[in-house]
């Protein structure tokens, strides 16, 4: 299956009123939004669109509202995993029926499957969506299992199995990972900071939280790259690197919505128990916008 997600994919933030209830308008501009300016296809619902604290139906209704507001634009990556086969392929199913682009599968969290597990699982959820894309998502700080290159391999004999959120920040593991699977495999990192490492080795792009405020500069840094100007996408790549850190100074996705916050957006507050960032943090993070003139949208 050829499927091209391109470059830098936002995995987008989840805004809400003050209510708690979901602000779709917000969700529809912020997408169009980040669509004319660097995005290439958002993930919807992913870990930074606080995915543990959105009810299925939100979801869903989150997929219609941006497929609606970028079409024409960028594609859209349903955000279906679980760590309940069942349920993944039920809500992947579903997606796919609405008219999504891919899904995004992350590794089952918190019942630790062993590699063999992991294998079945995105074996069966293919299966059961084989006109769907997915793209893998390996983040063992956050699901407690690292799903291994060798496993990964087998994955991408899958018809559908296109490609992987790469989150482990383990360059070595990345490289094996290269090794193992045929070009067409599509590598993503899942960190904004190992972006221009994982280019190196043979990575298609970025799934980004810093995308929210320079998807142009993440565009121009990676397109300078496969250019063959390696030192240029470097310059890039230093200047905004205290951005990368800073945005995961504390749990994702609270840095990226105060920023946004910060700009006027109206993406409100994280839902519990993500919790509201401290003053000194705040004003940590409102120097670095400033240094990189991002005070207003």
């Amino acid at each position: 299956m050829v499927v091209d997600f391109g470059k830098v994919i936002t995995a987008m933030i989840t805004p809400f009123k003050e209510d708690g209830s979901v602000n779709y308008d917000v969700a529809e501009n912020l997408a169009a939004h980040l669509a004319d300016n660097g995005t290439d296809t958002f993930v919807v619902c992913g870990t930074t669109g606080e995915s543990p604290c959105i009810t299925w139906d939100e979801e869903y209704q989150l997929f219609k509202v941006i497929l609606q507001a970028v079409s024409g634009k960028a594609k859209v990556i349903a955000g279906c995993g679980s760590n309940c086969t069942k349920e993944a392929i039920s809500a992947t199913q579903k997606a796919a029926k609405i008219g999504v682009h891919g899904s995004l599968q992350v590794v089952p969290y918190y019942n630790k499957p062993p590699q063999a597990g992991l294998y079945r699982h995105f074996q069966t959820i293919a299966e059961a969506a084989p006109e769907l894309p997915l793209l893998l998502y390996n983040i063992p700080g956050r699901t407690g299992q690292n799903l291994q290159p060798q496993i990964v391999a087998r994955l991408a004999e899958i018809e559908n199995i296109v490609g992987i959120k790469e989150s482990t920040g383990n360059i070595d593991q990345a490289s094996q990972m290269r090794r193992l699977t045929p070009q067409e495999f599509q590598i993503y990192s899942g960190d904004d900071y190992m972006t221009l490492p994982l280019l190196s080795i043979g990575a298609k792009g970025v799934v980004s939280v810093a995308s929210h405020l320079v998807g142009l500069q993440l565009q121009q840094m990676i397109q300078t790259f496969c250019s063959g100007k390696v030192q240029a996408a470097s310059e890039i790549h230093l200047k905004l690197f205290p951005l990368f850190k800073v945005l995961f100074a504390t749990a994702n996705p609270i840095p990226v919505k105060t920023a946004l916050k910060l700009q006027g957006w109206e993406v409100g507050s994280t839902r519990l128990p993500l919790y509201e960032t401290e003053l000194e943090f705040t004003q940590q993070l409102e120097t670095v916008l400033q240094q990189l003139d991002l005070k207003k949208a």
